[in-house]
């Protein structure tokens, strides 16, 4: 089976990098379709260029403007073998592109929801967020099957909008395997050795993850000796940094940037996950499956989890009540795969069943 995929994963863990934890699911993906070809938007700044890994073929955009995205997804789509199936990683940018080449070529179209953009808290965060939510509405009517991961979307979604095709809930894949195997680093351990608690948030520094609620309500109940390690990215680290100052915690919070997750769930204590809204909540199940126990924000799959939650005019409450009384033990309620290529064959079989959908009609 032919399979084209429209992605906007520019990131450095992204699939445009070979090595990539993304880059090894699109290999497992190839190899149980037998072709996948994968667009995936990117700049021309990025210095990316096209791969062929034999049943995979990833091709990057290379555009001047974000705004060319589109266009040049399109003109490469074009030059390529006519695919069974495509399939959006989301039903915004992509998954407008994903359409248009789908009606095109007369093939299903398969759309993946990944985020929560029904929550209010999406909406308010933007004007561009308000302007995806409604493209959401048009490509989502439009697909011949959905995959969305979690039930809070699922259930979500047909009171807003009629959805034709089928829809699937299927979990993104956590490698709780590799999670539990990691021990504590020593270079790690030694360089935060002289905090008695280490509390850590995993996720982009961005608007939507809300880190400035983890570093006011760190600031406001942490005792002595305790710290608060910040890993990833993203265009707030400037401001939470001159936030940290403000508060007068800057000599007890840690900016870590792009890092493996693993390595620093071993080491903390604490997990805190303050986002505004969330699809799935992978750092949830990570952090819980390291036995760490997590406070959220009531996202995603954080109650059926297993997290502590905890509302945003109640975050400091809750850290302080954490630090006073624990636990000290966090336990994953749940996971929906066995192994990693249990994950591989039901993420296949989904698209696979969006084609044979087609044939039948």
């Amino acid at each position: 089976m032919k399979v084209l995929q429209i992605s906007a994963d520019r990131s450095a863990r992204g699939i445009l990098h070979p090595g990539s934890p993304a880059f090894k699911r699109q290999e497992a993906y190839a190899k149980q379709f037998g072709s996948l070809d994968v667009i995936g938007f990117s700049r021309f700044s990025d210095g990316v260029t096209a791969l062929n890994a034999g049943f995979l073929r990833i091709y990057p955009t290379n555009s001047r403007s974000p705004l060319l995205y589109g266009i040049d997804a399109i003109r490469l789509a074009r030059k390529l073998p006519r695919p069974d199936v495509i399939t959006a990683q989301d039903p915004f940018e992509t998954g407008l592109v994903a359409w248009w080449i789908a009606r095109t070529l007369g093939v299903p179209l398969h759309v993946q929801v990944h985020t929560d953009f029904l929550s209010p808290a999406y909406a308010r965060l933007s004007l561009k967020n308000r302007l995806r939510a409604w493209i959401a509405g048009f490509v989502l009517r439009r697909a011949a099957r959905v995959r969305v991961v979690s039930e809070r979307i699922k259930d979500a979604l047909p009171a807003r909008f009629h959805l034709a095709g089928s829809m699937t809930v299927l979990p993104i894949f956590a490698d709780i395997e590799h999670i539990r195997a990691m021990q504590v680093s020593p270079v790690l351990a030694a360089r935060f050795s002289q905090f008695e608690r280490k509390v850590l948030v995993v996720g982009r520094l961005e608007r939507e993850k809300n880190v400035a609620l983890a570093l006011r309500s760190f600031a406001r109940s942490a005792p002595h000796r305790s710290c608060l390690i910040l890993v990833g990215n993203g265009r707030e680290r400037k401001t939470l940094q001159t936030l940290a100052e403000h508060l007068g915690v800057s000599k007890s919070v840690f900016f870590e940037g792009e890092q493996d997750p693993a390595l620093y769930y071993s080491l903390a204590d604490l997990v805190l996950v303050p986002s505004r809204y969330e699809g799935y909540g992978l750092v949830i199940v990570e952090a819980l499956a390291a036995g760490k126990p997590v406070i959220s924000t009531d996202v995603g799959i954080a109650r059926e989890a297993g997290a502590i939650i905890a509302p945003p005019e109640k975050f400091v409450a809750a850290l302080a009540e954490w630090f006073k009384s624990g636990p000290r033990k966090g336990e994953l309620k749940n996971s929906p795969y066995e192994n990693f290529d249990d994950y591989v064959r039901k993420y296949c079989d989904d698209i696979a069943a969006c084609a044979k959908s087609q044939k039948k009609e």
